[in-house]
């Protein structure tokens, strides 16, 4: 994709979520863009970070580490969010690279990631993913199990938790997902929600998203 053509997809986006803030009645800061640049190269995320994006999300520990580093290097103030899923035995890379993780889902996860928070000082952002459509091929906390997860995740690991994702079934209107992880989040105190991705994050914001998740709309298709 151009660099003009995504220049142009971040503020239109960036457009976008304002307008849905201010259908929602909410203030325009209080959503921060995450944007996906999964399978995105180095050359592709140089014009989105001239553009004035500072926060991205990858889905792979090793594609991260590949072409990260250098960009960080050169350009700071980034903040970089794990978004996919994560083994527990690379849970001191993610520790080290990323400054949110989106996908806590299991107590092996939560130990090995408060062992290393632990170690090495840092404390990224940590976000419980919970499945809320049940679905079998997916990772994420169930429903019915979120509470006690967070309880013993705050309890039993120490864990400072920050907020909740769900990615809500492809084939089912998101708004009732969104609005039950709001509601999960809620009587569990976190104040901050993952939720919406290129073709929904209007009905996440309307239903109190903190964090979207784009990736197309700012990138073009991935190939």
């Amino acid at each position: 994709m151009a660099t003009i053509a995504v220049a142009t997809g971040l503020e239109q986006v960036r457009a976008d979520i304002a307008r849905a803030c201010r259908d929602a009645g909410r203030d325009p800061l209080s959503v921060e863009l995450v944007a996906v640049s999964k399978t995105h190269p180095a050359e592709a995320i140089e014009p989105v970070i001239a553009a004035g994006q500072l926060t991205f999300g990858e889905n792979r520990m090793q594609e991260a580490k590949a072409k990260w580093p250098v960009l960080l290097e050169n350009n700071p103030g980034i903040k970089l969010h794990l978004i996919g899923p994560l083994q527990s035995n690379k849970a001191k890379e993610a520790v080290a690279l990323f400054d949110a993780i989106h996908s806590v889902d299991r107590p092996s996860l939560c130990e090995a990631l408060a062992k290393e928070i632990a170690k090495q000082g840092r404390a990224p952002l940590l976000f419980a993913e919970i499945n809320t459509g049940a679905e079998a091929q997916k990772a994420g906390v169930l429903p019915q199990d979120a509470d006690a997860f967070l309880t013993a995740c705050r309890e039993t690991y120490g864990l400072a938790m920050s907020g909740l994702m769900c990615i809500p079934p492809a084939d089912e209107a998101p708004g009732p997902h969104f609005a039950l992880t709001a509601k999960i989040a809620r009587r569990n105190g976190l104040n901050l929600l993952s939720m919406g991705m290129s073709a929904d994050f209007a009905v996440a914001i309307s239903l109190g998203a903190t964090h979207v998740r784009v990736g197309s709309a700012i990138f073009g298709e991935r190939a």
